[in-house]
């Protein structure tokens, strides 16, 4: 029983939807639907389904007949995220972080958009973290489980560990260091975001970016060196200096290393994530 219970929490699965189990596999057609071999809708609540939790999931499943819907807190009419393509994803995304004119609307148009399909899946959109406009700036992966509950980023042992390593360099979220993601929403079971979902959140790092203007850039991981810097590779990337120019041509320094979940499974890497955390402590002197 542990162990399944392990199992449904890796795969995402942490939340009870009923008091009592029911059986979703279940099939069960109208006598025409038999004739043409089509099952029955499992999203439409029946006598033993429970409603889905949270209503986050809503639409997921079920057809929507509108083309249309009114997006939070704006009163302009958009098309539903299951309506939009990529790359009309991609559009509006970039549509949206760009008309923000500080931090403050990043979140709340981050928090409009509905061209992700892992919002559907996720409990929270979680943006930042830490000091705004610090001269560190911290760019991991994607939310877990325990930044998906409570809503904000690196809480969780890995969050633990990266702020043991922040402040081996001086550095702390509450007074001179700003931490966020590439992707805003947590992936189905902590898989691996996939380009398509990096490309929609893309325009809104970019946008944070710009606005919090850091003096160095430190990316945690394989997944925010693709979505940044577009290179694969971490082993091969991390402890090299980068420059990451962004749409408005401003420039910045920029350096990969190992995500701290990666550093849980292997803290053999520590001694090689210092050394970059050192070589960013003398380039923020330097700055």
């Amino acid at each position: 029983m542990r162990a399944l219970l392990r199992w449904y929490s890796d795969m995402g699965i942490d939340t009870v939807t009923g008091d009592e189990p029911a059986d979703f596999s279940e099939s069960q057609a109208t006598e025409g639907d038999n004739a043409r071999g089509q099952k029955r809708d499992l999203a439409q609540p029946g006598p033993n389904r429970p409603p889905s939790h949270a209503g986050q999931m809503q639409g997921s499943a079920q057809s929507l007949p509108k083309t249309t819907a009114a997006r939070p807190n704006t009163g302009v009419l958009r098309p539903q995220a299951d309506m939009l393509s990529a790359d009309e994803a991609v559009n509006l995304a970039k549509e949206l972080a760009a008309k923000a004119q500080d931090l403050t609307g990043l979140e709340a148009a981050l928090r409009g958009f509905e061209g992700c399909p892992l919002k559907k899946g996720a409990r929270n959109t979680v943006f930042a973290d830490g000091t705004p406009g610090a001269p560190l700036l911290v760019m991991g992966e994607a939310p877990g489980r325990d930044e998906d509950r409570e809503g904000v980023p690196f809480i969780g042992k890995a969050g633990l560990l990266l702020d043991k390593m922040l402040g081996a360099i001086g550095h702390d979220r509450t007074k001179n260091a700003y931490i966020s993601n590439v992707i805003y929403w947590r992936p189905p079971g902590n898989r691996t975001p996939t380009d398509e979902e990096m490309m929609m959140c893309h325009p809104f790092a970019e946008r944070l970016i710009e606005l919090a203007q850091p003096k160095v850039i430190l990316i945690a991981g394989a997944a925010p060196l693709k979505a940044l810097l577009h290179k694969s590779g971490i082993m091969k990337s991390r402890g090299k200096w980068h420059t990451l120019r962004c749409a408005n041509g401003t420039n910045y320094d920029v350096m990969p290393t190992f995500h701290p979940a990666y550093l849980l499974r292997n803290p053999q890497a520590k001694r090689q994530v210092w050394q970059d955390l050192q070589a960013v402590r003398e380039k923020l002197r330097e700055n």
